[in-house]
């Protein structure tokens, strides 16, 4: 971050606004730490299929654990895709960390940036009545079509 002198701006002004600045990314790293305990999931495989020339097929693999003292009833999958061919979107699919068969698919269209991003829910509370539909640990496998890597697709 840096601080520009400007001579319109009055030093008071400055101070304020860096304060603010200051309690919100406080407030930001709190709710994140907040949530981060909800549910997790962290990045443990990336590999690259050529399907022909022009495209391949990058798959991600991630772990997921979500707490049985979990209180938030969405869950988020997140991410961005580096040189995506376009036209083909980014297929999720959750397995019980000890199942073959997904037990949640999902396909999602790429944003503007090349981000995308999945909500799905956790558990559901009505009257009172909490039902979770997600408990204990997922592996998560994320499908992206990108444009064919020039080089090496082993050192992906």
């Amino acid at each position: 971050m840096s601080i520009v002198s400007s001579p319109s701006i009055p030093r008071k002004s400055k101070t304020r606004s860096l304060a603010t600045s200051c309690i919100f990314g406080m407030v930001l790293s709190l709710s994140l730490t907040m949530f981060a305990d909800s549910a997790n999931a962290e990045p443990t495989q990336t590999s690259v299929i050529k399907l022909d020339d022009e495209t391949s097929l990058e798959k991600t693999v991630l772990s997921m654990n979500i707490p049985e003292t979990n209180t938030l009833p969405w869950g988020t999958i997140k991410g961005k895709v580096n040189d995506p061919s376009q036209g083909h979107p980014v297929i999720i699919q959750i397995f019980k960390s000890d199942e073959s068969v997904p037990i949640h698919v999902a396909q999602v269209n790429l944003k503007g940036d090349h981000s995308f991003e999945y909500k799905f829910r956790l558990l559901s509370i009505d009257d009172g009545k909490i039902t979770p539909f997600f408990e204990g640990d997922y592996n998560v496998k994320i499908f992206k079509v990108i444009n064919t890597p020039t080089g090496n697709l082993e050192s992906i």
